[in-house]
């Protein structure tokens, strides 16, 4: 893989951070809630990392946001 993120996780971490906005939950909040450090989440919002979800984070997110993982992937492949 190359240095930077693919297209479909920076597209991941995108809609994560939509939905966390638009529910108003800080990156600390929803890093804690699942189980990570306080700065986990703004680790991979972030664009100069390279930090990303697995699908045990993605599952825990959606949880907290009270949604579907399936929220936060595109309708059709990249």
């Amino acid at each position: 893989m190359h240095e930077s993120l693919d297209e479909i996780e920076r597209y991941v971490i995108s809609k994560v951070k939509e939905i966390r906005e638009t529910k108003k939950i800080t990156q600390e909040d929803l890093s804690l809630s699942i189980g990570k450090n306080i700065g986990f989440i703004s680790q991979i919002e972030a664009p100069s990392k390279k930090a990303k979800y697995n699908i045990v984070h993605l599952n825990l997110i959606a949880k907290v946001l009270k949604c579907s993982p399936k929220d936060f992937l595109p309708e059709k492949p990249l």
